[in-house]
């Protein structure tokens, strides 16, 4: 019961033992990276499709137990219609056999290819800038690599191997079995050379026959602009090899973005809070505002301006990853009431206080007359 679909748990970039919220974390974060009005690269609609299966399936709790038990055969829903039989999510008894019993021509594809070296995480910590406009980074970690000895293959050079005498060389055990469907074949993977079919008659003294060996590796990792925090960053084949050869696994590096002292990030939009004084609002001002960039630009405040007013200078925020694109920076106004005064300006204040209380107290008397003169000409 082949299948050429990927693992959902690998297309979420999580582990098997994830939480709900660490998979709604990260298909959230990956829809967005994919989604087709914000992603225009060639095959970004089909990862994004791949994405919102994978997640169908693993969020639904009968769903995923299902595949974590029989894998995407477990999945189907049965051969349907009418006086159909329900073979618990096969869709035909020849899967059930093909499952339990290991079929022997696929069971011999998967034992005579290489396997696959396991993948790798590093969770790498990175600045608030190195995050929103990109960064290497060189990172070490230990590892299993190919035996430079006997280049992956486990035998002491100038040795070779010999056919496995317990399966002649096949990789597999059979073993006829009968049941109430009639005569099955048990293919099992040969104990005694691991399914290759070969051993080894002397090791390799460097790796003990295992055909690799644990080193510490320096990997220079790109970090992409516009990042953020809880992204993983994929190394194509800096994983680790398995034993005697194969295909190596894959490099995760799991970010972590230090918050900013005064940024704050809201999707691929900068906030940023500037304080500014009572006359600053009142009288209106321009002044200085830092940028993500490092650089200063000038901002009008208009006469009048009241707390938590939110202005925008734009495509001065964070690039939208893979893309020439960029947020906006959204500068808030913050108005700051003085803690202490002078005399000269508590004298100001309280005579601004003054005539400000003659105002209202005019204003109060202007409504008051003109509700009595409209009510006069009601009555009259």
């Amino acid at each position: 019961m082949a299948t050429n679909k990927r693992d959902y748990y690998e297309i979420l970039g999580v582990s098997r033992s994830a939480t709900d919220d660490e998979l709604k974390k990260a298909y959230r974060r990956l829809a967005k990276q994919y989604h087709p009005d914000a992603n225009k690269d060639q095959g970004a609609e089909a990862r994004f499709i791949e994405v919102n299966e994978a997640y169908e399936i693993l969020s639904d709790t009968q769903k995923r137990a299902a595949y974590d038990r029989f894998g995407h055969a477990g999945l189907n829903n049965g051969m349907g219609g009418a006086g159909a039989y329900d073979f618990g999510g096969f869709s035909s008894i020849n899967d059930i056999f093909e499952t339990f019993f290991a079929g022997a021509g696929a069971s011999t594809q998967r034992r005579s290819g290489t396997q696959r070296g396991a993948d790798l995480r590093y969770d790498l910590t990175i600045t608030f800038e190195e995050a929103v406009f990109g960064c290497q980074k060189e990172i070490e970690l230990p590892r299993w690599e190919a035996c430079t000895t006997c280049r992956g293959s486990g035998a002491q050079p100038g040795t070779s191997t010999s056919r496995c005498s317990a399966c002649q060389g096949t990789g597999e055990i059979r073993r006829v079995q009968q049941s109430i469907f009639g005569q099955f074949v048990n293919v099992s993977m040969c104990e005694r050379c691991r399914g290759e079919g070969r051993v080894i008659t002397t090791p390799c003294e460097k790796c003990r026959g295992q055909g690799r060996v644990r080193n510490n590796r320096r990997v220079v990792v790109n970090i992409p602009a516009g990042v953020d925090d809880g992204i993983n960053v994929r190394v194509t084949g800096e994983g680790e090899v398995s034993a005697r050869g194969g295909t190596p696994g894959n490099l995760y590096v799991i970010l972590t973005v230090k918050p900013h002292q005064f940024f704050k990030r809201q999707g691929n939009d900068i906030l940023y809070e500037l304080p500014i004084s009572f006359t600053q609002a009142a009288l209106g001002d321009e002044v200085e505002v830092p940028t993500v960039d490092g650089k200063t630009t000038n901002l009008k405040i208009p006469a009048g301006t009241q707390s938590n007013r939110s202005f925008r200078l734009k495509g001065m925020g964070v690039p939208v990853v893979h893309s020439s694109a960029r947020g906006d920076q959204h500068v808030i106004v913050k108005v700051v009431t003085p803690t202490s005064l002078t005399v000269e300006q508590k004298r100001l204040l309280e005579e601004f206080a003054r005539l400000e209380r003659e105002q209202s107290e005019q204003n109060d008397k202007n409504i008051f007359r003109n509700l009595f003169e409209k009510t006069k000409d009601v009555f009259q």
